[in-house]
């Protein structure tokens, strides 16, 4: 075996397992490793903040289904990276964080920027582990990668000492490769069972969670729902895993993100086979509500999700995509007759219970920025959006056609996701449309990360909502009878956005007129092509607009007009 640097044998793998990007901050704990990436083939981003590191390696792997990967050094950089971590485990995004860390043989002894980022981050990885010795060095990378796309997929973390980095180690790439994934196949009797139940109810749905965008099942589902004429809603998470101009789709129940028609379809439905989703409180709602009578069918690659919420009348372990191979072998046997009823009925209340979104109203109304969103961009497009009111409004009214081209960070939420995730997006397909949708609030938490944008020619258009308000948490204060510090605005026009884009060399324009949107929206892309920079199209928005939401599927409060 050759003798090399030890770093040299982690830049092998990484390559090998299909990294061409990573995201990261240089630091002297890390070095070693930088100095291995040089000449690599793997093109690195200089980021501003390592949060936003870790957001950039989210946004790449949700749009290649490969592992993101982020870098940092020591002591801080570690615990920026754990809002990341958290992120990505909460929606199952595989991302691999690499930290730099003090001499082994000096942590005991307080010793600069020295932490115990394993301990730290475990509540938050699927791995986390600190190499001790050098020659694990490739197998411990090889592992992550294996643990991080395995079973639910997630984040790991590997803690590097600097005395580790530095050594070299018997290794041979030439004869190495990654080690296998084995995908969980469902039982064929629990498979049987499944479509049994499903062929005996009057009005089954099937529920696409997240798991179908991730385990690359959207093509199947739509067979599948084609074959038994069985109509398809989503969760948040799903969005975009079936078409939503099909005539099976059943829209996305929820008491935030979800629409009237939606809710309404889902409460007269008698079955629900879910796949790879884990029923959310903000899906959900009120348990007892939810679950009525209809039974349910749970299907996950994670045994422990199923139960997790409540029980399903039936529970299978598997691969979202390796079940409905299954389940479509077995219903072409069986050669089911289709009744219409059901999905003529989800198309009358569609037709009966739609949310009016054609508003001339002066200060803007939200759900008119999403109906020019619509009307404007292709199917093509790649959306991400993070958390607040405009989020809710986004799944409410934004529709998505493709899977992995609707991005939210869903459970964990944190504010500043955009940013940071659309340039990971851009460098995951140079040649798409990016287009973040983002608050005034979230846009400032991690707005630094422009400048690595800027500086990478990665260009995409920002499409803020602006109403200088926490908006999401004021309208949770009405609650409380209060309006206490969620007030954002000060001086006559508040923040000038546009003029914080162009202090990092990017540009952009405000709106206050609804006439004004599609205009912007086209002068917007044609400045992201010409300056491959992001480009702002900030919208003010009424400031005391609010959302529909509720407690309960069958009791959200509708707080604009009702179209018809």
């Amino acid at each position: 075996m050759p003798r090399i640097p030890a770093m040299q044998a982690v830049v092998d793998v990484l390559v090998s397992e299909g990294v061409d990007t990573a995201f990261g901050c240089p630091g002297a704990a890390i070095l070693p490793l930088y100095h291995a990436m040089q000449g690599s083939g793997i093109e690195h981003l200089i980021v501003r903040h390592e949060e936003g590191a870790t957001h950039m390696a989210d946004g790449w792997a949700r749009t290649t289904g490969n592992v993101g990967v982020a870098i940092g050094t020591s002591g801080p950089a570690g615990t920026n990276m754990i809002t990341g971590l958290y992120t990505a485990q909460a929606d199952s995004i595989p991302i691999l964080c690499i930290t730099g860390q003090a001499d082994s043989r000096k942590l005991h002894t307080e010793a600069f920027q020295a932490v115990d980022i394993v301990e730290i981050a475990k509540p938050v990885t699927k791995w986390a582990v600190q190499v001790k010795e050098a020659a694990q060095l490739p197998w411990v990378f090889r592992e992550a990668f294996r643990i991080a796309r395995s079973g639910r997929p997630g984040p790991v973390l590997i803690d590097l000492p600097i005395d580790v980095q530095r050594q070299e180690i018997e290794w041979d790439s030439s004869i190495d490769s990654p080690l296998p994934v084995i995908k969980a196949t469902p039982s064929p009797a629990r498979v049987e069972r499944a479509l049994d139940l499903m062929l005996a109810a009057e009005r089954p749905l099937i529920l696409a969670g997240g798991g179908v965008v991730l385990g690359d099942a959207s093509d199947r589902l739509r067979t599948a729902a084609e074959l038994l004429g069985v109509p398809v809603g989503v969760t948040l998470m799903g969005k975009g895993s079936f078409p939503e101009d099909h005539e099976l789709f059943a829209g996305m129940a929820g008491i935030q993100t979800s629409q009237r028609w939606a809710n309404a379809a889902f409460l007269e439905a008698d079955l629900v086979l879910a796949l790879g989703a884990r029923f959310g409180d903000r899906h959900t709602g009120d348990l007892d509500v939810y679950r009525g009578s209809r039974k349910f069918i749970h299907v996950d690659i994670e045994p422990t999700q199923l139960g997790k919420v409540f029980g399903p009348d039936l529970g299978i372990v598997s691969d979202t995509g390796t079940f409905l191979d299954a389940l479509i072998e077995a219903a072409s046997r069986r050669s089911p007759a289709r009744d219409r009823a059901w999905p003529r009925r989800i198309g009358e209340l569609k037709d009966g219970l739609p949310r009016r979104e054609d508003f001339e109203d002066t200060p803007i109304k939200a759900p008119r920025v999403f109906k020019e969103i619509n009307e404007f961009y292709g199917e093509d497009a790649y959306f991400v959006t993070a958390i607040g009111l405009y989020q809710i409004w986004s799944g409410q009214f934004q529709r998505a056609h493709k899977p992995r081209h609707y991005q939210v960070c869903g459970q964990a939420g944190p504010l500043g996701w955009e940013i940071p995730a659309a340039i990971g997006v851009k460098k995951a397909k140079p040649e798409a449309e990016v287009v973040g949708v983002v608050g005034d609030y979230s846009f400032q938490f991690l707005v630094e990360e422009l400048a690595v944008a800027a500086q990478y020619d990665v260009g995409f258009v920002l499409i803020m909502l602006n109403n200088e308000y926490l908006g999401l948490i004021r309208q949770a204060e009405t609650g409380y009878e209060m309006n206490f510090e969620v007030d954002i605005h000060y001086d006559k026009n508040g923040t000038d956005n546009v003029k914080v884009m162009e202090a990092y060399g990017c540009s952009g324009t405000r709106v206050t007129e609804p006439g004004e949107i599609r205009t912007s929206l086209e002068w917007a892309r044609k400045e992201a092509e010409r300056t491959s920079r992001p480009v702002l199209v900030e919208i003010m928005i009424e400031r005391e607009g609010n959302a529909a939401m509720g407690k309960a599927l069958d009791s959200v409060v509708e707080f604009e007009p009702i179209a018809g």
